[in-house]
């Protein structure tokens, strides 16, 4: 299967026909601003957790009142295609709002993943997924790779 770039809309006309084929929908969120090895390993181990990976892909919007005004640095539509193109990913979901919930509650997926730096208690939409006969999971992160040390990398180099 090749990987789309869908609108929650279009993505729900599809959800019906992956239900009723019995496929386990696992749905995941980030911004993804410039993908390292930490985010392929995550994305890796999130679409083992089921049949179907979903990515719930911060707009620029929504980056910027997360991580601020600098953020992203790669635009939305860059970020959705590379995102697409990683063979563990199956579609991707655009979203405006600082927090995926509402995507979240709309897909009712039967596993939600966050990193292992979320405590389960703080992992938004949790409750909703688990009340629903879902479940959620936590994956390792790898440590010291981030985007924010690699612009911070970047910028020391620039620098000397």
């Amino acid at each position: 299967m090749n990987s789309e770039i869908l609108t929650l809309t279009e993505f729900a006309a599809k959800l019906k026909n992956l239900r009723e084929a019995g496929l386990r929908v696992v749905f995941t969120n980030g911004c993804f601003d410039i993908l390292h090895v930490g985010h392929v390993r995550y994305l890796t181990a999130a679409r083992s957790k089921g049949d179907i990976l979903v990515v719930g892909l911060n707009s620029d919007q929504s980056v910027r009142q997360i991580k601020g005004e600098k953020r992203p640095v790669v635009p939305e539509n860059q970020r959705a295609e590379v995102l697409a193109g990683l063979r563990c990913v199956d579609y991707v979901i655009l979203f405006d709002e600082a927090d995926p919930l509402k995507l979240i509650q709309s897909i009712c997926p039967d596993v939600l993943v966050k990193g292992a730096d979320w405590t389960e208690e703080s992992i938004i939409g949790a409750s909703f997924v688990k009340a629903g006969g879902g479940r959620v999971e936590r994956i390792a992160v790898v440590p010291e790779t981030s985007t924010t040390l690699i612009i911070k990398k970047i910028i020391e180099t620039c620098n000397n």
